[in-house]
């Protein structure tokens, strides 16, 4: 069930939020019957497409249950604790292994040895790879004992199967929200923010990002390429999976907020990054929080020897990239990043400040070029559309057709454009100082969400271009 759909948007969501509000709240028991609602909502909207999934999420979530328990009542004997932190690591990363990357290492082996060993064609459960992260999380913060161990399953399994953000994060820790799954704060000024984000999130999801998945589609159908439709398609894919990803974070956060939780913010404008090591501060930010407290410090950091240094952000990278999709493009386009920020650590960053214009340029053609290789299904495939950009290609620098779509696109991809700066809201925040334009402003804004929730709408209802591109992963 897609957040972008019209049953979630006009049933499912407003079934759920009118029994969620029904229930009183202000006693310790009415969390408990919010959470259990919520978690019986979110197995309701998981099983919706693929019932059969809804057996590994729950027995994830049993597993770090139970041993999230264990590990705390063993606290005091480090042996066994570890030991049961190692059995729940085991078990979730082989699930999410078994499920995600039998058949890629199959494959790989076969390659490389001229084997034929049949692939297993297991399905990739949707979500897999953000809820096992959660439960990882979970369990190595007891022991760690940052947190408490949740003591009721049907909490932790609310907090884990979390419909908002259970498909395609952002990745929310235990730790963020232990306290509100106790006790939350739910206000009608909650309640309009959370919705003004989640309606602005479909917008840039359904008017932005799905336009330039259309854009993105012609190109690659189209036999009538030219340099400058290569360019296109870069700059296209970029902003398509940003707003993608971006607007499905907002409406996560935003639907978070209705319900009383406040997830932490996944996207910051990457775009305007003047280096790469900015970028990835400032892009999937949770993701990269993750990899830095659970893998990155862990393995040393930068407290240890240059080569080990070295070794540490390659690995996190190399684990990175794979964490996106189990082929070896995905794996190459984090090596690409890791090798970026050890030149920008080592030697590029004092170089890069000298200058944000260049460092600006810099950022966004690694970028368009990195996306480039995440979105091809074979490296040779990314090589191609990457030398055919720099002119190597044979191709002709432009034609009919690329002058055609990028007049019909263009101003969407202005639009996308300026939305991937602050501009917007700095502007907003400006004009709101002023007391008659705020006035104004407050008075227009729930005309104008209305007004695109109303587009969106027609846009589901006539069934266009609408895939969630993390959802794969």
């Amino acid at each position: 069930m897609l957040f972008s759909s019209i049953p979630f948007l006009y049933y499912f969501l407003p079934c759920v939020l009118a029994v969620y509000f029904l229930i009183p709240g202000g006693k310790k028991y009415s969390y408990q019957l919010k959470n259990a609602w919520i978690f019986l909502s979110s197995l309701f909207f998981y099983g919706w497409g693929e019932p059969k999934f809804l057996i590994v999420m729950l027995f994830s979530i049993v597993q770090g249950y139970i041993f999230g328990l264990l590990i705390e009542k063993f606290q005091g004997k480090k042996k066994l604790a570890r030991l049961f932190l190692s059995l729940a690591c085991i078990i979730s990363l082989g699930l999410l292994g078994y499920c995600k990357y039998a058949d890629f290492f199959i494959s790989s082996v076969n390659s490389v040895s001229g084997l034929s060993i049949p692939l297993l064609n297991i399905a990739l459960p949707i979500g897999i790879s953000f809820y096992t992260f959660q439960i990882l999380s979970y369990d190595v913060d007891v022991y760690r004992g940052d947190v408490k161990a949740q003591k009721s399953f049907v909490a932790l399994g609310a907090y884990i199967s979390m419909f908002s953000q259970l498909i395609a994060g952002p990745i929310v820790r235990y730790s963020d929200v232990a306290d509100q799954l106790t006790q939350r704060s739910h206000t009608l000024d909650g309640f309009a923010l959370g919705a003004r984000r989640f309606v602005i999130g479909l917008s840039k999801k359904m008017l932005v990002s799905n336009i330039l998945g259309e854009l993105v589609s012609i190109f690659k159908d189209s036999d009538q390429k030219s340099v400058l439709f290569f360019w296109m398609y870069g700059i296209a894919y970029a902003l398509h999976i940003y707003f993608d990803f971006s607007g499905y974070s907002d409406m996560a956060i935003g639907l978070g907020k209705i319900m009383g939780f406040d997830f932490p913010e996944n996207f910051n404008y990457p775009y305007i990054s003047a280096s790469i090591t900015e970028f990835w501060r400032r892009w999937h930010i949770s993701l990269g929080s993750w990899f830095r407290d659970y893998v990155y410090i862990p393995m040393g950091g930068n407290r240890v020897s240059k080569p080990r240094w070295i070794f540490n952000i390659f690995v996190v990278w190399f684990l990175t990239g794979l964490w996106h999709g189990a082929a070896w493009n995905f794996a190459v386009w984090g090596l690409i990043y890791a090798v970026l920020l050890m030149n920008e650590k080592l030697w590029s960053l004092k170089l890069l400040k000298k200058s944000r214009i260049i460092s600006h340029i810099y950022v966004l053609l690694f970028t368009i070029i990195g996306f480039i290789v995440f979105d091809s299904s074979t490296l040779s495939e990314a090589g191609t559309v990457i030398s055919s950009m720099f002119g190597f290609g044979g191709y002709a620098l432009t034609t009919f057709d690329t002058l055609y779509y990028l007049k019909s696109y263009a101003v969407v991809l202005a639009l996308a454009i300026i939305g991937a700066t602050p501009i917007v809201p700095m502007a907003i925040k400006k004009l709101r100082a002023n007391r008659v334009c705020g006035a104004v402003i407050d008075i227009a804004e729930p005309f104008v969400l209305t007004a695109l929730l109303a587009v969106c709408t027609a846009y589901m209802v006539d069934g266009a271009f609408n895939p969630f591109l993390y959802f794969r992963f």
